[in-house]
């Protein structure tokens, strides 16, 4: 993403519209990963906010030689999400209601449900955002061989839901 470099030297110029420009460029994108990641809405909504608070706060520790802007929210709203899991108490776990206006996409959302959050999360980067392997690396902060195999464990269970899905 090209396009950030202008709106990230702006807002580390300190001209405010610099990251009110990052804001409404990455915001729908930040809050659509989490939502994917998360389903509860009020979660998402707060994670989404500290996020964007966290870029506000420590804007020196987003190196723009490493990644772009986007990929460093991913990943700030990645350990965030992650952390509020880790929160939710095992009683409390229910299957994240993840809604969607088209009708056309039920089966697949159906299917993305039964997923494990982080099987959603590197799905939606990799499939949705189309970040490289590379990239996804560096966002969940995990190994290249890493990616590669939860991606193919992702894939493989996705196959199996919608295959068992068809069947029925």
């Amino acid at each position: 993403m090209q396009e950030s470099r202008p709106l990230w030297r702006q807002f580390i110029g300190g001209e405010p519209i610099g990251f009110e420009k990052l804001y409404l460029a990455n915001f729908l994108a930040v809050r659509n990963f989490l939502r994917m990641y998360l389903g509860d809405r009020s979660a998402v909504d707060d994670i989404t906010q500290d996020t964007f608070l966290q870029l506000w706060k420590r804007p020196d520790h987003f190196d723009p030689a490493r990644s772009n802007v986007r990929a460093y929210l991913f990943g700030i709203a990645r350990r965030k999400a992650a952390d509020w899991w880790r929160q939710q108490s095992i009683s409390n776990a229910v299957a994240p209601e993840i809604s969607y206006h088209s009708e056309s996409t039920l089966l697949i959302t159906d299917a993305l449900q039964h997923l494990e959050p982080d099987q959603r999360n590197i799905l939606w980067l990799r499939e949705i955002e189309g970040y490289s392997y590379t990239e996804l690396a560096s966002i969940l902060d995990i190994p290249l061989g890493t990616v590669r195999s939860r991606l193919f464990t992702a894939r493989e269970q996705l196959r199996r839901l919608w295959q068992t899905t068809s069947e029925e």
